[in-house]
């Protein structure tokens, strides 16, 4: 079977669209179901104490923060399809040591290199997903029906996982999950193709830092994708709160098992976020759908957040989790992914990538400690409200920078457009 697919013929025949979602599926499946064992296993098995486990989310954001815009830069200058290939073998590495190290320096080490998986991958697959397709009205749909692959195929991950590593116990359940990852990173290298992209012809290393700066400097002058950004840092700020879901819903009374219920609410989770992104990528192609779409998302969000604090019961404050989770952080990530794809170059687009993926990474590092130190001094209700009050903040600058540009005269367009070419 496997050699079949790899010797399948790969130019031109395939469809780019069908086999960039079948890869994506498949990556959230491993991934989804990696991350699942692995926390359980960093507790049950090396019993990691609390600021250990903090330390290791800290050292992937910290690795993403510092590792995403060279890696993006390398793309646009040298390949789209090699990083993607590098980065599965990062991520696979990371993986599989994980299930054969216990010493913390060495699980350290294994999370900087599943860091620089996703720091290799991240640009890259939305750049060569638009460059092969070379159908820009087709681009935002695709990109969307990957944000519900993401969501499904994380959905099957936590379900096939978990059954492994309650058969197999925890440790072969995250070696085979790198392995397949592997497996996946060669799936990559033989069927992706590069037949509209050109690498720089010469000093590629320099290449990469020119590309560095066109792509800062685009960043700098489009204000809408600064806004994007701005918007991206608020949100997943404010997202770090979803660790505080499980102990605001057990101060509600979530009865019986509360590792079972809240795995249930997060496959829910899943499942309502792929139908919400189903309505999305059916509109995502009018004028001016996605600021829309993601200011009614961070409504949505906002609801979901303050409607988990008020909750009278266990049942009500999950139906807000489903908001928040479900519709808005989802919604909100796959749609920030196309407004700033439509805004940029194909020359610069993985870096341009790499600059939303750094505002990811730094939005959860500030928010991280800036939300820990909140509840440690108010609690988990205060914390929850300031979150809402962010996510609510990220809606309205999203509408207002809206209303602010169709003040404007079109004189002063004519002159911001001038200055932009020039």
């Amino acid at each position: 079977m496997i050699t079949r697919v790899f010797h399948r013929r790969a130019a031109a025949g395939p469809d780019v669209a069908a086999t960039f979602l079948r890869w994506t599926w498949l990556r959230a499946m491993f991934h989804r179901g990696y991350v699942l064992v692995s926390g359980l296993y960093f507790v049950v098995h090396d019993q990691l104490s609390a600021s250990q486990l903090v330390l290791l989310g800290t050292a992937v954001s910290v690795t993403l923060v510092i590792a995403d815009i060279p890696a993006g830069s390398w793309s646009d200058a040298l390949s789209r399809k090699w990083p993607l290939v590098i980065g599965h073998g990062f991520l696979a590495a990371g993986m599989v040591m994980t299930g054969a190290v216990t010493a913390f320096p060495l699980i350290l080490a294994t999370q900087v290199l599943w860091g620089l998986g996703w720091a290799f991958s991240g640009g890259a697959d939305v750049a060569w997903l638009t460059d092969e397709l070379d159908r820009p009205g087709r681009v935002a749909r695709v990109l969307t029906a990957r944000a519900r692959k993401d969501l499904t195929g994380g959905a099957a991950g936590m379900i096939i996982f978990g059954v492994l590593g309650w058969v197999a116990g925890l440790a072969t359940a995250i070696v085979i999950s790198g392995v397949a990852m592997a497996v996946l990173g060669l799936f990559v290298a033989a069927r992706f193709t590069e037949d509209n992209f050109t690498p720089a012809p010469q000093h590629r290393w320099r290449a990469s830092l020119s590309l560095l700066r066109r792509g800062s400097a685009l960043v700098c002058r489009d204000h809408e994708i600064l806004l994007v950004l701005t918007a991206t840092l608020i949100i997943n700020g404010a997202g770090i709160v979803s660790w505080l879901f499980p102990r605001q819903l057990v101060d509600l009374g979530f009865g019986g098992d509360p590792v079972l219920r809240y795995t249930a609410i997060g496959i829910a989770s899943f499942a309502l976020g792929a139908a919400a992104l189903r309505i999305v990528e059916a509109r995502i192609d009018g004028a001016g759908a996605a600021r829309r779409i993601y200011a009614l998302a961070c409504l949505t969000g906002t609801a979901g957040l303050i409607v988990l604090v008020c909750a009278p019961s266990a049942l009500i404050g999950g139906v807000g989790v489903l908001l928040a989770s479900g519709i808005c952080f989802n919604v909100t990530r796959a749609v920030s992914v196309i407004w700033v794809n439509r805004r940029t170059t194909s020359e610069v687009r993985a870096t341009v990538h790499s600059f939303l993926s750094q505002a990811e990474s730094v939005g959860e590092i500030c928010g991280g400690v800036t939300f820990a130190l909140l509840a440690r001094a108010a609690g988990t209700s205060a914390t929850l409200i300031t979150a809402a009050a962010l996510v609510a903040g990220a809606g309205a600058m999203v509408i207002r920078a809206r209303r602010a540009r169709q003040r404007r005269s079109p004189g002063q367009l004519r002159w911001c457009r001038s200055r932009w070419r020039g």
